[in-house]
């Protein structure tokens, strides 16, 4: 079925090829990812756009001497086999397997972490930077995907690259056609002439020429720009000091892999315009190319079944309190950097379209977005992952926090959440959260607790956070006639004794099991900042072990402000703190890390025994 891709297992054994055997390769690979991701899940439509481009790159590029940095790495898995993990693509994003994105430590291949998006071009910049010192020859490519290209840090590289005398290659890969009006054969051939070293000769010539005359090279500069403005889209590219070509068929492998190479031979910073059709070759992703991004294992001869109505997520519990409070406060406005459907702001965005704003992967603008907003009498609710807020740290604390705006930041995804791995964990949002003055932090336990503490925040006039973890809670009805809950106060769900465990967020359910083998208190803190100090006193006065339990890193978290509160009340009971270990924790089942981590039931009574005896 595979005559060609399995005979495959490095890059050097793909450039033996002739070219004319390339297209069967990229169909063969087109296949074998839709039937290996059908199996694993994970992310396919991306991948099936990005077939012909990996191809080629690996084609023409002397990986992995020559660098190539991917962007996001939601398009690398083509890349993944073609570089000899093939064999081992039915372990992807299971514990122990392969990782869902670039990871240098899985090959040489990957030659920087991904996962986060519009870090390629700074990253391959870099990687230019010091193969210029080295003199060997190396080559550095970013492919950056046009979403990924809305995010600032993408321009901020761009404009650093531009002013650089560095052999650079960007590839925008752009298969939601944001920039590029159809590609056609005139875009492919004005592509192979740019890129081709004659033009580039006669450029170079004709600037020497003319740079005794300045008027005159300006004015050819000048027209040069205008030509190819009427036939490209890459004014602002050239504006930032690239050589713009493009833009091309990406699935065209002739054309590509011709480009390719005479862009490898041109020096300075280029940037090469590629479109591609996201879910390429499967009509079930090319149909619905959002609803294939990210799938769970499917059928591939029946696409993706409606899942089986179950317990409602946390994302699904936002997503209704958003769209039931806009209805009751016209100040609501909901904002998401580019994470509408992850963040469960789909009906918000249909029902309530003037007071919705994806702003694009672009999460410094959203934050300081949300403070224009605030400052002038609106409430925005900031949808994000916790992953992601931590990019617009400093725009939180600065235009934010600093000014006492009343923006609510509905945090997902906190804590681990499994088959994505160490990148888009939420390991540290109560730890950078609850030292930022004015912030109130907040934890939900279930479903219910988690509207009730999103009314809470949205109730209050300074900014605030709700964090909660991705996917089902214990399925607990929200009621959405209850009121907000009082600030910074904690309930005793178990009374016990000798032990009391302060639990925060939906580590509570195993802890409260926990508790019913070592018959220890347990309490529902539900807030980190303010802290629940009176409850917390009270407990370690009457109790010979305080334990505190949260699925956030252990350093600086909630359990630090439990311990910082006894210790200024002069309370010297010990204290136990159980939470993320100091390590990245890799992708696998989330019920198992926690386990790992000593944060199920067992884990927790275990580690309780150990302290007590």
């Amino acid at each position: 079925m595979y005559d060609l891709l399995n005979t495959l297992d490095t890059p050097d054994q793909l450039r033996q090829l002739e070219r004319s055997q390339l297209p069967a390769l990229a169909d063969e690979l087109r296949e074998f990812l839709i039937e290996s991701v059908s199996k694993t899940g994970g992310h396919l439509a991306s991948n099936l756009g990005a077939v012909e481009l990996t191809v080629a790159l690996h084609y023409v590029f002397n990986t992995p001497f020559d660098r190539l940095v991917w962007d996001v790495g939601h398009q690398s898995y083509g890349h993944k086999v073609l570089t000899g993990r093939r064999e081992r693509m039915g372990t992807l994003r299971q514990h122990g397997g392969l990782s869902g994105f670039p990871k240098p430590e899985e090959s040489e291949y990957d030659a920087f972490v991904a996962g986060h998006s519009s870090t390629s071009i700074s990253a391959a910049l870099g990687m230019a930077v010091a193969a210029q010192k080295e003199g060997q020859g190396r080559r550095a490519v970013a492919i950056i995907g046009d979403g990924a290209l809305t995010g600032g840090m993408a321009f901020e590289a761009l404009n650093n690259a531009g002013a650089m005398d560095t052999d650079l290659l960007v590839v925008l890969n752009d298969n939601d056609m944001s920039i590029s009006a159809n590609v056609g054969a005139l875009n492919n051939h004005l592509a192979k002439l740019m890129s081709g070293r004659f033009y580039a000769a006669a450029r170079k010539a004709s600037e020497k020429m003319l740079s005794k005359m300045p008027p005159m090279l300006e004015l050819a500069k000048r027209a040069e720009e205008h030509m190819k403005g009427m036939v490209t889209p890459g004014t602002l590219f050239e504006e930032f000091g690239f050589n713009y070509i493009g833009p091309i068929d990406g699935h065209d492998l002739d054309v590509l892999v011709t480009t390719l190479n005479n862009i490898k031979q041109l020096p300075g910073p280029q940037f090469l315009h590629v479109v591609t059709q996201k879910g390429k070759g499967f009509k079930f992703a090319e149909d619905d190319p959002c609803r294939y991004h990210g799938v769970a294992k499917f059928d591939p001869d029946a696409g993706i079944e409606d899942a089986a109505s179950g317990k409602l997520t946390y994302t699904q519990v936002f997503g209704d309190w958003l769209c039931d409070a806009a209805a009751a406060d016209q100040r609501l406005v909901g904002i998401t950097p580019a994470m509408c459907e992850g963040s469960g702001m789909v009906r918000f965005a249909q029902e309530y379209k003037e007071r919705y704003f994806d702003v694009g992967i672009a999460e410094q603008h959203a934050v300081t977005f949300a403070a224009g907003l605030a400052k002038e009498g609106l409430k925005p609710v900031v949808a994000i992952y916790s992953t992601f807020l931590q990019r617009a740290y400093d725009q939180l604390i600065h235009d934010v926090a600093l000014q006492n705006l009343p923006v609510l930041f509905a945090i997902d995804r906190a804590g681990l959440v499994g088959a994505d791995g160490p990148t888009h964990a939420g390991a540290f949002d109560l730890s950078f959260l609850r030292c930022v003055p004015n912030m109130t932090v907040m934890a939900p336990s279930d479903e219910n607790e988690c509207r009730r503490l999103l009314a809470t925040g949205f109730s209050l006039d300074g900014p605030s956070a709700v964090r909660y973890p991705r996917g089902a809670g214990i399925g607990a009805v929200p009621d959405k006639a209850a009121a907000p809950l009082p600030v910074g106060k904690g309930e005793i769900r178990r009374q016990g004794e000798k032990i009391a465990i302060l639990a925060f967020g939906s580590l509570l359910h195993p802890a409260l099991a926990a508790a019913e083998e070592l018959n220890a208190t347990v309490a529902d803190m539900r807030f980190i900042k303010p802290l629940d100090e009176h409850l917390a006193i009270k407990l370690a006065a009457t109790h010979e072990l305080v334990v505190t339990v949260e699925e956030n890193a252990v350093m600086g978290g909630a359990g630090s402000a439990v311990a910082e509160a006894l210790a200024r009340h002069g309370v010297a009971t010990p204290v136990l703190h159980l939470g993320l270990p100091d390590r990245f924790v890799e992708h696998g089942d989330s019920a198992k890390l926690l386990a790992e981590c000593g944060l199920d039931a067992a884990g927790i009574a275990a580690a309780i025994k150990a302290r007590m005896t």
